[in-house]
């Protein structure tokens, strides 16, 4: 058998001379095109749209390594893999973005009218939005180009007129008040997610309303909206206030009395047991007005400045509340005040401004029916959600939804399509209709999250019957993060069950935490602990960065990284480099069949046992989501067998020459070739240098997935590689005890090889422990015995007597030092009643490891020749 060396690769790997080449190339041969009229399975994944004016964060890289890799199997498995990209037009953000960029020109929105400031906006996403996408393809994301979408394309913007037409016209959506999450800044409502919560300092203030026995105490962090106060609240059950319920308490600084009225909604054991109703300005004031039919007085503008009359109206909420204050405490009003007292305070995730809740005229989702698909289709399986135990999260939201504003007070978004009449008409117009003549189109846009959800469905070609939504619909698998397991997750659910007569967007849920630094810290800017994955794939490439990522990834868990393990997973992939390399320069092949296993040597034979185990587990932890346990089977498979035993083993076996050598090659090479696609999900960019290099062929992305084949299943050849480890390992332990260099020859006899399980393998432990044969004078000053094998050395000049007797010395007295303290606290009496027990078994331990070390270092010392 002839073998031909191939070519050469670079001594190092340099991930800049690769990744933006191959994934150039990649996208030219339409390695990431799904094909619907393609008679293969489909596996199908829709990328979460990043919104138009975002950046590459790392949450964003976790998210898509784990998306690239779940693809790029599938489509190694076969299957018409697509995965679809796009962004959101993030109405908030991008409309902020713009609006930025007028004043710097010293205009507003409202200067150029709605047409102009929307033609704006689309001008400044043709130049400047969509960033992210090429941050994308720095990350190596398989996604299908030809199928990008964006939630204002045509295509979309139809699909969303014609669920609201549906919707409204089931009944589904409805126009009315109520109590919405409302930013002063940017003058719209906001869905829950676009609010961020934080422990804010504040106020605690305690107000008595009334005089005498007929006095009420309530307790409030906003004192200024006891202006628009209807009630005072106690629980039905509080007997303190039994005899109070049904009367009227003055509110003060206004002259209005108020009822005190019993609700199940009120903590009885929280503060004083009553509280202020304003169900203008608080989500659980509103519900509990509407029990009560209290009325509803809204005492802000939508600025936020006070407008109730009186000493206070024109001022700032934040001014206000100290102003109120005061004139409660000149009237001795004040009960009691707690500063600063820390309570959770919505923020807009845009502005940061503080949200206020406020009454106002709103459009709605009856979710009722929806939500309830929504879970039923998790319960009876359609849906699976991983982890499981994430469900109940799940299940939390969806069996207790509240009907869900979707109107915005933006002008960038899908305009609402309601066209109202001369004398109030109400026209829900769909995508193909037109509105009557002299009516006027409904100011407000959708929330972002309403197209969002449509998301699977849309970007197929819904509501059309198009040969792709048939093809790919419903998609495999979601991928994201749990926190968004309700606002995203949910709302596509209603709605592609609802427009797709019952079948749900996705088969699996696959939800995946939040990534944080090495410490378990959440990552801020305040802590600098903040990475940059753009920044980590300029230093160590981006399959290292991917890597990194993957290697923390736990369904459901949030995900540990840190830059020291970034570089070392660059080590890693410099590691595969030059097991390839020295592969490719010995011969390795892949273009002849493998020998039948009673042709192999026990070594080859172990390294195929191992790989279609290695095959077996990974397959499993795929199809669990369990990304950590591939990457760490990977990793430890392809460094610490593959490279650090097989490779060193091979060696010998290739140096020997003939009909074995050939073998090994060809089993090298299988085993790099199956390697390599086994990492290319994880790592692609330098898979693919190395397989085309190895293979001759035009790209590991279209290459078979590997498969498991029991037959090379070899229990004694495994037996027997183990035991040569073990001999080696202890044997280079036993060297460097004996004070010589890794690296460094010593003659040694190897007494007993021939009936121990290692027979065979005395030329690779002599080649890979640097051990010669005896010659002339050999006088052992050292000997083990390991797996039946007594191995007897001859240090004699091979190392400095002197030099080396002084470390141990050094050595010796430091455990004897780590003794004397262990033993010294156990026998502490104090010490061992106060300390905590695992402090104790500690101690015990460190007394157990000084006298192990003191032990073995005075044998050291006594196996010393004499100087």
């Amino acid at each position: 058998m002839t073998f031909v060396t191939k070519p050469e690769l670079p001594t190092q790997y340099t991930p800049a001379d690769v990744e933006t080449r191959s994934y150039e190339q990649w996208v030219a041969d339409g390695r990431f095109h799904a094909d619907s009229g393609s008679d293969k399975a489909p596996y199908t994944i829709v990328l979460p749209p990043p919104n138009v004016t975002g950046s590459l964060h790392v949450g964003h890289a976790l998210d898509h390594s784990i998306q690239d890799a779940l693809t790029r199997r599938a489509r190694m498995r076969g299957f018409e893999t697509l995965w679809l990209p796009g962004m959101d037009h993030a109405g908030i953000a991008t409309q902020n973005v713009v609006e930025r960029e007028l004043a710097k020109e010293g205009l507003s929105r409202h200067d150029l009218g709605r047409e102009r400031f929307v033609e704006r906006v689309w001008q400044w996403k043709a130049e400047s939005g969509g960033k992210i996408l090429g941050q994308m393809k720095r990350l190596g994301d398989g996604v299908d180009w030809d199928r990008e979408r964006f939630t204002m394309d045509e295509g979309l913007s139809r699909a969303v007129q014609t669920i609201f037409k549906r919707l409204f016209d089931d009944g589904l959506i409805y126009r009315a008040e109520r109590i919405i999450n409302w930013c002063p800044r940017c003058l719209t409502a906001l869905s829950d997610i676009e609010v961020e919560h934080s422990e804010d300092e504040g106020e605690l203030v305690s107000i008595r309303y009334g005089d005498g026995d007929a006095s009420i105490v309530v307790a409030t962090t906003r004192a200024e909206t006891m202006l628009g106060d209807t009630a005072v609240a106690v629980h039905p059950g509080d007997e303190r206030y039994a005899h109070l319920v049904g009367t009227e308490v003055e509110l003060p600084l206004t002259g209005r009395r108020i009822p005190v009225v019993a609700d199940e909604h009120v903590d009885p054991e929280f503060g004083t047991g009553a509280v202020k109703v304003t169900p203008a300005h608080d989500p659980n004031d509103f519900e509990i007005g509407r029990r009560h039919d209290l009325p509803s007085l809204t005492v802000m503008d939508e600025r936020g400045v006070v407008t109730a009359h009186g000493p206070f109206e024109g001022l700032d909420r934040f001014e206000a509340r100290p102003a109120v204050v005061a004139a409660l405490r000149e009237q001795g009003r004040i009960v009691a005040e707690k500063r600063p007292y820390l309570h959770s305070v919505g923020h807009c995730s845009r502005c940061k401004t503080v949200v206020e809740p406020r009454l106002s005229l709103q459009w709605f989702v009856s979710v009722g029916p929806l939500a309830k698909a929504a879970g039923d289709a998790v319960r009876d399986g359609r849906t699976v959600i991983h982890p499981p135990e994430l469900a109940k999260r799940y299940f939390d939201w969806v069996d207790d939804m509240h009907d869900w504003c979707i109107s915005r007070q933006l002008w960038w978004g899908h305009r609402i399509p309601v066209w109202y009449g001369p004398a109030g008409e109400v026209v829900c117009v769909g995508p193909d209709e037109e509105p009557p003549a002299g009516y006027t189109q409904d100011p407000d846009v959708l929330d972002t999250w309403f197209s969002s959800g449509l998301w699977p469905i849309s970007t197929l070609g819904w509501p059309e019957d198009t040969e792709a939504l048939r093809k790919f619909y419903p998609t495999t698998v979601l991928v994201t993060g749990y926190d968004i397991l309700f606002f995203w997750v949910v709302r596509m659910m209603m709605f592609g069950l609802y427009a797709m007569d019952g079948q749900p967007p996705f088969r699996t849920v696959a939800l995946h935490g939040m990534v944080r630094d090495q410490f378990g810290k959440k990552m801020s800017k305040s802590f600098g602990n903040v990475v940059d994955p753009l920044d980590w794939i300029e230093r160590f490439g981006a399959d290292a960065t991917r890597f990194t990522l993957l290697r923390g990834a736990n369904p459901g868990s949030d995900v540990a990284i840190s830059e020291e393990w970034a570089a070392g997973s660059r080590n890693f992939c410099n590691k595969i480099w030059n097991a390839t390399r020295f592969a490719l320069l010995n011969g390795a092949t892949v273009a002849a069949p493998l020998p039948p296993p009673a042709e192999l040597t026990a070594t080859d034979r172990w390294i195929l046992a191992r790989l279609n185990e290695v095959i077996t587990e990974v397959d499993g932890y795929f199809e669990d989501f369990e990304f950590a346990k591939v990457s760490d089977a990977l990793y430890h498979f392809a460094w610490d067998e593959v490279c650090d035993w097989y490779v060193e083993l091979a060696k010998v076996q290739i140096a020997r020459g003939g009909e074995e050598a050939d073998r090994t090659r060809l089993v090298l090479g299988h085993v790099f070739d199956a390697l390599l696609r086994l990492l290319h999900p994880l790592t692609p960019f330098v898979t693919e240098e190395l397989w085309r290099a190895l293979t001759g062929e035009d790209s590991i992305t279209v290459a078979a997935w590997p498969g498991a084949d029991p037959a090379y299943a070899d229990p004694a050849a495994t037996a027997e590689i183990l035991a040569l480890q073990d001999l080696i390992t202890e044997v280079r332990r036993f060297r460097s005890d004996q004070g010589l260099k890794p690296g460094q020859r010593v003659a040694a006899r190897l007494v007993g090889m021939e009936s121990s399980p290692v027979s065979a393998h005395e030329e690779a432990a002599r080649s890979l422990l640097r051990l010669d044969a005896p010659s002339g004078a050999f006088s052992p000053t050292a000997t083990l015995t390991v797996q039946g094998v007594t191995v007897e050395i001859d240090t004699a000049g091979a190392i400095d007597v002197a030099a080396e007797r002084k470390r141990l010395e050094k050595d010796l007295a430091a455990a004897r030092k780590e003794l004397a303290q262990a033993t010294g606290k156990l026998a502490n009496a104090q010490f061992m009643s106060k300390a905590p027990e695992d402090v104790v078994v500690k101690t015990r331990a460190r007394e157990s490891q000084a006298r192990a070390d003191i032990e073995r270092i005075e044998a050291q010392l006594a196996a010393l020749p004499a100087t």
